[in-house]
């Protein structure tokens, strides 16, 4: 492998990491006091309070710049709007090595604080992106001048990344004995039950079963045959990756899942040499790029050799999931495990075949209730479902997978529903609308529904995009009464509301 022959796709992945970070910076920056803001779901400077039994502990074990100026919605603000400007100039290539660092360091610092709102594996993917990103990027401050070609053992820690994404995915499906995956019936049912649909999905859904039949065989060869081409030379690398790339665009159409499709897309990047990228584009060969100007190879080498072995570890947590780890590497890992420089990677290795659903509902009297309007979570069946890339709204996708599970399963909905009842402004506006406006409400529940899509004969009758069928009551009616929240158990002959203590979980 020459590295001189990745100058291009090395150059587009940095670019494109700079990008996805401003992304993601941005996408929380407007919900971060909502989520965890003073006034938030999940307040930031209570979590970061309990930690300080830990003492200096805490500094390595729970890593977040927020230890030192606090968790007010200042200092939130503040380290998601300076990982933004710090993203912004990696992605124009200004100070890139510096910039990356900021943008790691914030977003590790979010990571820690927003808990539930930051676990997915997309924002596991772009902290170790991130750490990639570091070995790989010039020490130069400007983006002028020759082009430099990369550091081998950078390139290759990132080809070993954009495989160990794909085909993990892959093997997940396989390896949980879901039938739907082994059956080849998984594709019937995600349009319908992924997390957040696009517009596309209605459409995609009601296509032919056999249709979905194939799709769900191409999705598993895609990700467990055509990553093995990314060890294989030119064009077979190219191929591969421009392979997955062009997946992950048909993802992109028929679903929202915030920025992880473009990180994907971006992790092919430097798997495609500059032959490729010369011809495709009909530009005249590169010429032949300096020699890599970065990290020298004693320092390069050992931080290489700890991030493979760490990636192989998860890697044999996720192949092998009923094993164990020997006992003299489950130290280390713990140990490394805070700084969140390689994580398992595997999407959908269940797949759904029901969509329940979270309506929360606010009263003034328990009997006539309104529905809180989500932006993009599905809501009025008459809604068509919404576009919202690459911004990730956190609370409509928690609830997602809140509504799979049970109330005491997820402690945060407890903490949403006693804000709604305060009205926080700051939580209000995460939703479209609240249905007494800035006055809070005296009561709120959660009830669940079942929703399918519409049939075609339903939807052109009455414009519905989806049809729902109540479950029940997911989370029961709740007050507040002198800052305490409380279950309404019963009324009495009055009609007045009995509160009690909340039930035992």
């Amino acid at each position: 492998m020459d590295a001189s022959d990745y100058v291009v796709g090395s150059w587009l992945f940095l670019r494109g990491l700079g990008l996805i970070y401003l992304i993601a910076f941005t996408s929380l920056g407007v919900q971060v006091r909502g989520l965890i803001g003073q006034r938030g779901i999940l307040p930031a400077a209570e979590h970061l309070a309990r930690l300080r039994w830990l003492g200096r502990r805490r500094y390595w074990r729970a890593p977040t710049v927020l230890h030192l100026v606090g968790g007010s919605d200042r200092a939130l603000l503040l380290v998601c709007w300076g990982g933004a400007a710090a993203a912004a100039l990696a992605t124009v290539g200004l100070f890139a090595l510096p910039a990356l660092a900021v943008c790691w360091l914030c977003y590790l610092s979010l990571e820690v604080v927003c808990r539930d709102f930051l676990s997915f594996q997309w924002d596991a993917l772009l902290l170790e992106m991130g750490v990639l990103g570091l070995l790989l990027a010039p020490f130069s401050p400007l983006p002028e001048g020759p082009l430099r070609a990369p550091a081998p053992l950078a390139l290759l820690l990132l080809w070993w990344l954009a495989f160990r994404l794909v085909f993990s995915s892959g093997v997940v499906k396989l390896a949980s004995g879901d039938p739907s995956w082994r059956g080849l019936t998984a594709m019937c049912h995600h349009y319908e039950t992924q997390p957040l649909p696009s517009p596309l999905s209605w459409y995609a859904h009601h296509l032919p079963r056999c249709w979905h039949r194939l799709e769900t065989f191409a999705t598993l060869v895609l990700e467990l045959v055509v990553p093995l081409g990314m060890f294989a030379p030119q064009p077979w690398r190219g191929m591969a990756a421009a392979t997955i790339a062009l997946f992950m665009c048909l993802v992109m159409a028929t679903g929202n899942y915030g920025f992880f499709n473009l990180q994907t897309i971006v992790l092919m990047a430097p798997l495609i040499d500059d032959a490729s990228y010369a011809q495709v584009l009909g530009l005249a060969a590169p010429a032949v790029p300096l020699a890599a100007a970065g990290w020298p190879g004693w320092v390069l080498a050992p931080i290489a050799l700890l991030l493979f072995a760490l990636s192989l570890c998860y890697l044999w947590l996720t192949l092998l999931p009923h094993t164990r780890l020997p006992r003299w590497l489950l130290r280390p890992l713990a140990a490394l495990a805070p700084l969140r420089l390689a994580s398992g990677y595997g999407l959908f290795a269940v797949m759904t075949t029901e969509r329940p659903e979270i309506v929360i509902e606010a009263s003034d009297d328990l009997e006539h209730w309104q529905p809180y309007e989500f932006r993009y979570k599905p809501g009025a069946p008459q809604r068509r479902p919404r576009w919202n890339l690459p911004h990730q709204p956190r609370l409509d996708w928690q609830l997602w997978f809140a509504a799979l599970g049970t109330l005491w399963q997820h402690p945060w909905f407890a903490a949403l529903m006693q804000r709604l009842l305060q009205a926080s402004p700051e939580v209000r506006a995460l939703f479209a609308r609240a249905p007494f406006g800035q006055r809070p409400p005296r009561y709120v529940r959660a009830v669940l529904y079942d929703y399918r899509f519409s049939s075609p004969e339903l939807r052109r009758r009455t414009g519905a995009w989806w049809q729902r069928r109540r479950l029940g009551l997911y989370c029961p009616p709740l007050t507040l009464r002198g800052g305490e929240v409380l279950v309404v158990r019963t009324l009495t002959e009055s009609g007045e509301p009995t509160p009690g203590p909340p039930p035992e979980g």
